[in-house]
């Protein structure tokens, strides 16, 4: 693998946003993305991977294809594994990893093709090896078709380096970008989460307005790798494109260490002057100044903090409240059931395709600016 030598990026997406996904990727110029299952590929140089764990809110990690080849049993695999180029890629000083799935294929023992694989990397390299390094190479064993790729991110991308404090059943910040992608938000309109936790939705749509980097404030498994370079690196991650936000992002929560969680989080990732935080029920929820913008909201659901059927009343209530005092206002909720949605008696779009989130399967509705 030459340096000038393009090759596969592949960035993972919760199963189901995998068009989402693709269309951000576009967006932000890279080349001739294409939806497969679980993700996005693409094809760029090492800067092009060093970008995309930099820029792309939705992705859950990024991994670069290193080499693919046809294996049947493991005597092969072990001989082709020794000339996959290790040194114009892992450090010979830097501990490394090993894990693989197979399906549908003669090798069928994970275990056995991680151990083949890592020892190549030990024996061709001299790298050493430890369950708790860093860099970590994938390979994935499918109809016997190898493909090695190392995993670019190291802690998974929704881990943004500043959120220290969580709620119950927590939102990953990957998947809440793309769902507020799907309502349309780009950051020139006012937001609002009557439901905010922990701030996921609020701090997300803040970053978006002010067009900071997601990546900004963490480190990469990327920069232990053979092909990194720190001077270009530093000066790709300088800021260049933030603004000042039109608009401010607003989350309210009945729970008042909610609130303050949610406050602490914004503060440490540089958006408190555009998010605002207050403690309230959903019932007095209500536009704040300025134009038309969309409600967000990530209630709860059925298995997750209660009974569905206990449920019912809260969004009856906040499907009236809604109603009664946004006008013009779009609302996305995600939702694990169909009927609670419903419930509100808003006037939602066909829903988005179910995704897993916590165990259970959610989907984004939808509606247009309400009347």
């Amino acid at each position: 693998m030459a340096n000038d030598e393009t090759f596969e990026i592949f960035l993972s997406a919760p199963p189901g946003l995998e068009s989402v996904l693709a269309e951000e990727v576009g967006l932000k110029g890279f080349k001739r993305p294409r939806e497969v299952p679980g993700g996005v590929v693409t094809r760029g140089l090492w800067p092009d991977v060093w970008r995309a764990n930099l820029w792309i809110r939705g992705a859950g990690r990024v991994l670069a294809r290193l080499d693919a080849f046809r294996v049947v049993h493991l005597a092969q695999l072990d001989q082709r594994a020794r000339r996959v180029p290790w040194a114009a890629v892992l450090r010979p000083d830097i501990p490394f990893r090993v894990e693989a799935t197979c399906a549908t294929s003669r090798i069928y023992h994970s275990g056995a093709a991680a151990q083949r694989i890592a020892t190549a990397i030990r024996e061709t390299l001299g790298a050493p090896e430890s369950p708790e390094a860093g860099i970590l190479v994938r390979a994935r064993i499918e109809d016997d078709v190898c493909t090695i790729s190392v995993d670019t991110s190291g802690e998974p991308l929704h881990k943004r380096g500043f959120k220290e404090a969580v709620n119950a059943a927590p939102m990953r910040e990957t998947m809440a970008t793309l769902f507020l992608r799907q309502c349309g938000f780009d950051g020139n309109e006012p937001l609002l989460d009557p439901m905010c936790g922990s701030g996921t939705f609020v701090i997300e749509a803040a970053e978006i307005a002010a067009r900071l980097n997601p990546g900004r404030a963490r480190r990469f498994a990327f920069e232990d790798l053979a092909t990194f370079d720190a001077e270009a690196w530093s000066r790709m991650r300088a800021p260049r494109n933030a603004r000042e936000p039109a608009h401010r992002c607003h989350g309210l929560d009945r729970d008042a260490g909610a609130v303050a969680m949610s406050r602490a989080n914004a503060e440490r990732a540089g958006v408190a002057a555009w998010t605002e935080f207050r403690q309230a029920p959903i019932s007095e929820a209500r536009p704040p100044e300025g134009p038309p913008g969309l409600v967000i909201v990530n209630p709860p659901y059925g298995a997750r903090l209660g009974d569905g059927r206990d449920l019912l009343p809260l969004y009856q209530a906040m499907g009236r409240v809604l109603a009664a005092h946004f006008a013009g206002w779009r609302v996305g909720m995600v939702v694990s059931e169909p009927r609670l949605a419903h419930a509100t008696g808003l006037p939602f779009l066909p829903p988005g395709p179910p995704v897993p989130h916590g165990g259970l399967r959610v989907q984004l509705h939808r509606t247009p600016p309400l009347a």
